[in-house]
């Protein structure tokens, strides 16, 4: 299956919810009048789009009908289409990997968001691209959270680097760093425990774990990956932007696309947040992750079924 295949499959629940609304506003034949633009911009509001990114698409559409670049409501998810890819910058969304390795990625996150099975498709990503990988269990305050890990690992063929549960999280972090150097890994991937973003200890020891790493390996964290369970809608937003103010946020992981009806918060994500979405989560098997690409989500967010 392509990858526009992938996304139109993962964008099904999204794509009923946003353009079914947007295809009952946008009849064949219909011209285009500030009537019919109240009625789009509601139906963009619907899709979970995010007020932000609605009004500036809003504006746009309006700016190129008074232009008359766009004359009927036909043409109008065309320009939509265009416009959504566009917002991207290229380039911004590949891994970041470090000169000499180990190249380290943190993956942080909530309770619940798909971190750790995130971490594991994000090994296995990696080792399909031909890297070595080695993880870190440091979310040592769930003793489920360590066996999931082990689990994954052993599927994806990844080395592992743990501690009893609630060992110092940290103390983890700094033996996985001396074992990737040691063992001449490409890539150290470091899970954190899922915090809650108003737990200001729990985001004070994640901001500890960095430290620690970073006296090890100066330049690192090299990425610092974001799940977001893309169910939640505009609250991953908020989720983003305190975790944020932790760390420095590289980039996102989507997880859960596939089964969310609110798949345009990636168009609000955009508009709010300098930070690209950097994988999405299009299934619950390890395989389901896939690069992010602006311009095959808007084409499959846009197609006829």
């Amino acid at each position: 299956m392509g990858l526009f295949d992938l996304f139109k499959k993962g964008l099904r629940k999204t794509r009923e919810k946003i353009v079914s609304g947007l295809r009952s506003v946008l009849a064949v034949g219909r011209k285009i009048d500030e009537q019919l633009l109240d009625e789009l911009e509601d139906a963009m509001l619907a899709g979970d789009m995010g007020p932000r990114a609605v009004t500036a698409l809003h504006d746009e559409i309006r700016a190129a009908w008074k232009a008359g670049r766009i004359k009927e409501a036909q043409e109008i998810l065309p320009f939509l289409k265009t416009r959504i890819a566009d917002t991207w910058k290229p380039g911004d969304r590949a891994v970041r990997f470090a000169p000499a390795p180990p190249t380290v990625i943190f993956v942080v996150g909530v309770n619940g968001s798909g971190k750790t099975t995130s971490v594991a498709k994000l090994a296995y990503y990696l080792k399909q691209q031909g890297k070595s990988v080695l993880l870190a269990a440091c979310d040592t305050f769930r003793a489920a959270a360590i066996e999931q890990l082990t689990i994954w690992a052993e599927r994806v063929g990844a080395d592992l680097v743990k501690h009893q549960p609630n060992s110092d999280a940290a103390a983890v972090a700094f033996d996985a760093c001396e074992a990737a150097i040691a063992r001449k890994v490409d890539v150290l991937v470091i899970d954190t425990a899922g915090r809650l973003h108003t737990q200001d200890h729990l985001m004070r020891e994640l901001g500890k774990i960095r430290r620690v790493v970073q006296k090890r390996l100066p330049e690192a964290p090299h990425e610092v990956i974001l799940v977001l369970d893309a169910t939640i809608g505009q609250n991953a937003i908020n989720q983003a932007k305190v975790f944020s103010d932790v760390v420095d946020v590289t980039g996102l992981f989507l997880a859960k696309l596939d089964g969310s009806a609110k798949g345009g918060i990636v168009v609000g994500i955009r508009d709010q947040l300098d930070i690209p979405v950097k994988f999405v989560g299009l299934g619950e098997t390890i395989d389901a992750i896939e690069p992010f690409d602006p311009e095959t989500f808007a084409a499959a967010l846009f197609a006829e079924d």
